[in-house]
Formats: structure tokens, sequence, C-alpha cells
């Protein structure tokens, strides 16, 4: 049996060597886009504060841990796939014939397209070389603009912030993090970054940058009218999966590749898994995209069961979440943050002092939540919402005093506790 994975990310990792625990015989090919080993793009920001090498990125510190475990890795991008021959193309023309085929070939950084977008020293942050050539480009003092504040772009804006440059956010959205915060809590989030130092402009985009052969290298010009000097500009406005290469195979593609409870896509033995796969959400029931790496490592993880022992394990669904650190200030979102129709919100905020809960619940059932500076909550938030406790009279009591959820937890855990009985 020949299992191959396009792409080296950590759902391909994860699920590379779960099939080969699986199947300790099967020939396990990985296709590596890039001329460096598996690495993890979270790590990216560790590495341009200083705090890590680029080794330091890697997903397995040991040189020969693939070659351990008898698994190929192989430089190549996949151009096409032949699912009725069970082939793979690659650029350059080689193929690769498989049995069962995983494509986690993950996401690509875009770009708006604004005038003087290509030019120089205008970098995305999505790849160690796109690290490499910031590390490069930047020392303390520097001009950065940092183009979007969602999720990757406040990771980024954390580890610039550290390497003590001239840091301007420019953000289209009224507020920072928007896919994870209402209006309050990312305003504080913006005015917790002014505080620090870090110039945030919301409500507002870049409409043309100018290359310069003066002091200041570049000249961004905001919707607004506002023109910023820069030695440096570093696009994070969004990703898209990688799919193009399987135009023309007969896999389903929407947002991402579509697959079923099993990660199975459209076609026989052609699996997908991570920022390329549009899996189960566990509050919704829907499938959608879900970029995280806890996702990506338990979609890897599955795929490769199924693969090899048979659509057997269907996938219960990945929770929503996230967390951020912002210079600093921890926010976090889970499940269903947004509220729900018909559902109910318990709120507390103390602007001042940077903290904020908000609670989401469907009858008495917490379905959402999402804090700022407020971490000893968020094991309980998580849990609640993944098992979907019924909280009774804790409800109503969370209702007007949201930060005793603890105890609301702990209460839910005993009602189970007691309803299972005696062990």
């Amino acid at each position: 049996m020949h299992y191959v994975i396009i792409g080296a990310g950590p759902a391909g990792v994860n699920a590379a060597e779960h099939l080969r625990k699986f199947d300790p015989s099967g020939q396990i090919t990985m296709l590596v886009a890039e001329d460096v080993p598996p690495y993890s793009r979270m790590a990216l920001p560790y590495y341009l504060v200083g705090n890590i090498k680029a080794e330091g990125t890697y997903l397995r510190k040991n040189a020969n841990h693939f070659e351990a475990l008898n698994i190929t890795l192989k430089s190549g991008r996949a151009s096409s796939v032949d699912t009725s021959t069970k082939r793979i193309t690659l650029l350059g023309g080689e193929t690769i014939d498989y049995d069962k085929l995983l494509v986690a070939s993950g996401a690509t950084a875009t770009r708006p397209p604004i005038a003087g977008i290509d030019s120089d020293k205008i970098y995305n942050c999505w790849s160690l070389a796109d690290s490499h050539k910031i590390v490069e480009s930047t020392k303390p003092g520097s001009k950065v603009i940092l183009m979007g504040a969602g999720f990757i772009g406040c990771i980024i804006l954390e580890a610039l912030a550290a390497r003590g440059v001239d840091l301007t956010v420019v953000e289209m959205e009224n507020r920072m993090v928007s896919r994870m915060t209402n209006e309050v809590m990312g305003t504080m989030i913006k005015d917790w970054c002014v505080a620090k130092g870090i110039k945030v402009l919301t409500s507002t985009t870049v409409s043309r940058i100018d290359t310069n052969t003066g002091e200041d290298p570049l000249s961004v010009i905001t919707k607004d009218g506002q023109t910023l000097s820069a030695d440096v500009v570093i696009c994070a406005t969004g990703v898209r999966s990688n799919t193009a290469f399987l135009e023309g195979s007969g896999i389903e593609v929407d947002m991402g590749i579509v697959v079923d409870d099993f990660m199975q896509s459209s076609a026989p033995d052609v699996f997908a898994a991570g920022d390329v796969a549009q899996g189960r959400d566990l509050s919704t029931g829907d499938y959608y995209v879900q970029a995280i790496q806890p996702t990506a490592v338990e979609h890897g993880k599955l795929a490769a069961s199924n693969m090899v022992f048979g659509n057997r394990t269907p996938h219960p669904g990945n929770l929503n979440m996230n967390v951020l650190d912002t210079v600093g200030l921890i926010s976090t979102s889970f499940g269903m943050w947004m509220g729900v129709e018909g559902g109910e919100t318990a709120e507390m905020s103390d602007v001042e002092n940077f903290k904020y809960l908000n609670l989401q619940f469907k009858g008495d059932v917490l379905v959402g939540a999402s804090s700022l500076g407020m971490t000893q909550h968020v094991g309980v938030m998580r849990g609640l919402i993944q098992t979907g406790a019924h909280l009774g009279v804790w409800k109503d009591k969370l209702m007007h005093e949201p930060n005793r959820i603890s105890e609301a937890y702990l209460a839910s855990a005993q009602a189970q506790h007691v309803a299972m009985g005696p062990a």
C-alpha cells in the first residue's frame, strides 16, 4: 500500500506518523513544497523575535526522525491529480502513483489588488523564507507598516513589537481581530496596543504603495488620505486554501476541499486534512475551513486512521477556538462566541483594567464565550461548550455574575457524576 501525502505541515506530519503506527509495512511518501524540513508556522514569531533559531521552527527536532520511521520526504509541488489513474503530477513533469492520497497542502497568504503591492520590501509573514527577509530587513527603529489586524496579523504584531520596530497597523474593520471579537472587546485590544506605543488605524485600508528614492523606501497611502513612510510593509490580509492544482481532478472544492465525516473527499481513496479541508464544526455541525494548528493535528490523525482501516472513525467536529497574545494581553473566543438566534448574553466589562467576559447561551447551555485579560476561565469555558452541559439554576446566576463560571463548571461536573452513579 502506497500512501502519498501532499503537504508537510502539522496535518501532513501527524498523518504520516500515524500511518506508520497503523501500518508498519506500508510505503509512505510526503511531498515537501519548501526547501527546508517540515516546520510550524506558529513558531515563526519566536524566530522573528530571536528566541529561537530557524531550526527551532522544525516540527521534529531529530534530523533522522522521518528516515527512522521509513517515511520518504520528497521535494516537490503537485501540479495536478488524476483520480481515475491515481497519479500525481509534479511541477516539472515527474509523476507519483498512489493507493491512498491525503491532501494536506495548507493555505497561501493573499495580497489585496492595490498599486505597488509587489514592490520590494513588501512581504507576507507566512513562510520561513518570509521570516528570513523580515529579519534581514528590520532592526530596532525600522518603520514597519502591518496591513491587517486579524488573528495572524496580531501574532505577527507581537513579534514585530518585540523587535523594537516603529510599528503602524492598518486594519479595514472598526476593531482588531474582528473574527473573534465584538466591538467592545476588539476596541479594548486596540487601546491596549496604542498604550504600548503601537499606532493602530482602523476603519481604513491601504489604497496604494509608492516606491521612493529618498530616505524612506516606501510611502503607504491609505483610503482616508494619510501618507505613511515605511522601510518595510508586511501584508497579513488573509489566506486561501491551496486547491488550484486540483482543478479537473473531480475532487469537490468549495472554500476548501469538501470532506465527509471521515475526512474523505468526493473522490475514492482521497482524503484531506488541515487548512485545506472543510471539516465539521462541533457547535454547528456545518463544514468549513478552520485554520488552526490543533485542528490540523487532529485532522491528520483521523484521516490516517480512516485511510488504513477504512471509514470507521467519524469526525465528531472541532470546537471553533482562538487564544491570542497581543503584546501581553490574552484574548480568547470559543464556539458560537457571537451568539445564536434566540439566545441570551451575559457580559462583564472593565475597560480601565482591560478585562472582559462574554457568555452566550442557548437555553441553559453555554454555546459560546469570549474573554480578555481573564485567563483563569479559559479551560472551563471550553469544557462547558464542548460537553454541552445543562447548567440549570447556574445559568441564571451567570446571567448576573458571569465571572462565576468556574463555580458553574464544578457544579455541572458534580451533577454529571451523581447522575452516572457510583463506579
